[in-house]
């Protein structure tokens, strides 16, 4: 879930949000390449609602909350079930920094500690996982660095 300064910050999410676009999107990690089965939430109604009200996540599925500019962002866990790893990633498609195993269901923030265009939440434990860290690769057609 999100809280951006483009997006309406505490809102509920719409009850019938249009679902996000499935692609792929890889990360090049001290482990090799990793590739996810990504939704990418593109609208201010697709990041509002994130990941709330799932029960589960893949090990390779994930959501990309694609921000459009640099910007500082700042996210938050209401309504979501599971805890998750969120990828704080540059424009150029590098991890600026990560927020291992955020507590389901907390309204506290989550910052992205400097500018941003996306965020990528994937399954809470993955990251450590697949060897995923601050400074590894992320290429999707978002960034410009693919």
């Amino acid at each position: 879930m999100s809280i951006a300064p483009l997006a309406p910050a505490w809102a509920e999410p719409a009850p019938a949000a249009q679902a996000a676009s499935l692609e792929a999107l890889e990360i090049a990690s001290s482990k090799g390449v990793v590739t996810f089965e990504v939704e990418v939430a593109r609208t201010d109604e697709q990041r509002t609602t994130g990941l709330m009200y799932r029960k589960s996540l893949g090990e390779r599925a994930g959501m990309l909350f694609d921000f459009k500019v640099d910007q500082p962002v700042y996210m938050w866990m209401k309504n979501t079930y599971i805890p998750l790893d969120m990828l704080f990633i540059r424009a150029d498609g590098s991890i600026a920094r990560i927020a291992v195993m955020t507590t389901p269901l907390s309204t506290e923030t989550i910052s992205s500690g400097e500018p941003v265009r996306a965020v990528l939440e994937i399954a809470g434990g993955q990251a450590r996982k697949l060897g995923i860290k601050a400074g590894d690769r992320v290429a999707h057609p978002v960034f410009s660095g693919k």
